[in-house]
């Protein structure tokens, strides 16, 4: 971090309530009318200079004070905040709902609004360049609510990467983050655009933490995968991106793993890897339940006494029966009408 830049912690400003000052700068503004009507009908009637004074307070008050009254009226919906400065100096934020009043002359800051109004500004005009029709309010909701900052949970969803695992396998995964504003005052004034500053430390955690894990391992292996831990790895990524933004302000509630595959180029290749393991999984087991079987029959036979068999017919029948046991195919039975030996 800039160890020459300046650290600002959030300080909640208390301000009086503007329902009232609003309502009372309409009566006077009301007032203001019927004070000029009066005066000009006084003065047309040739009245003194009394009538002159009100006349030159009521244009007064309706040329600057009534709308100086009006510029310190701020409303604030449910988890919305207003970082304000006066004259280039933090002051406090404005927080809660409602109606409220403050200094005429602060000035509420949004760096990420901004950012969003210049590129809708761009877009407009590429558009209007291009012949395109673009909707107006796509502008306007930048201006109209842009210097409030959205105290609500939010969530980034940043584009795919194709990131390479511990295995060196390249892999296409993407993540969602869900996140909210946690300290207004850093999240305005330590970065330039929290919001654009969320999404590059969430790509810049996600190729750190992607990279100490393997997108798979073999069956029974106790190593954490990206596949088979994904919740664990999941916790590990929320954890670094916090570490990464927590100098914005910011609070990263959860991470979660959205996409998860292996790349275009080798995904046909893994995907004949892990058919052929599972096919030797399966042959494996039939092999281990096939040998436990034969191994009950030669048992079953002896302790019954149903036949002697030397050493040579037993390699045999355990022969017999292992490939009809293994094989692929259903066996077709031979029947022996004569002796054995």
């Amino acid at each position: 971090m800039n160890t020459n830049q300046v650290e600002y912690q959030e300080k909640t400003l208390r301000a009086p309530n503007g329902l009232a000052i609003l309502l009372l700068n309409i009566v006077l503004m009301l007032a203001a009318v019927a004070g000029i009507v009066y005066s000009a009908v006084q003065l047309d009637n040739g009245a003194g200079g009394a009538m002159i004074a009100l006349l030159v307070v009521c244009i007064f008050y309706w040329c600057l004070p009534c709308w100086l009254l009006f510029a310190g009226v701020k409303v604030l919906r449910p988890n919305e905040a207003l970082v304000l400065t006066l004259f280039g100096q933090y002051i406090g934020t404005l927080k809660g709902e409602g109606i409220f009043f403050v200094n005429p002359f602060c000035s509420a800051v949004n760096p990420a609004a901004e950012f969003a109004f210049a590129k809708a500004a761009e877009e407009a005009a590429d558009s209007a360049k291009s012949g395109s029709k673009l909707s107006s309010g796509r502008i306007s909701t930048g201006s109209g609510r842009g210097k409030r900052l959205s105290l609500k949970t939010m969530t980034l969803n940043n584009d795919k990467q194709k990131i390479n695992d511990l295995l060196g396998n390249p892999i296409v995964i993407g993540i969602a983050v869900i996140w909210h504003i946690e300290d207004t005052a850093k999240a305005v004034f330590a970065v330039d655009n929290y919001q654009e500053f969320l999404s590059i430390q969430s790509d810049a955690a996600l190729r750190n933490t992607v990279r100490l894990y393997p997108y798979d391992v073999s069956e029974g292996g106790d190593e954490k995968s990206l596949r088979g831990s994904s919740q664990e790895i999941a916790g590990v990524l929320a954890e670094e991106i916090q570490k990464r933004v927590a100098c914005a302000g910011l609070k990263v509630e959860e991470a979660r793993i959205t996409t998860l595959a292996y790349a275009p180029e080798i995904a046909a290749a893994m995907l004949q890897r892990q058919q052929a393991s599972a096919v030797v999984d399966a042959r494996k087991m039939i092999v281990e339940g096939a040998v436990g079987m034969v191994e009950m029959a030669l048992d079953e036979l002896s302790r019954k006494q149903v036949v002697e068999l030397d050493d040579e017919r037993k390699a045999q029948m355990v022969s017999n029966l292992m490939v009809v046991l293994c094989a692929g195919k259903d066996a077709q039975p031979v029947v022996n009408s004569g002796s054995i030996y």
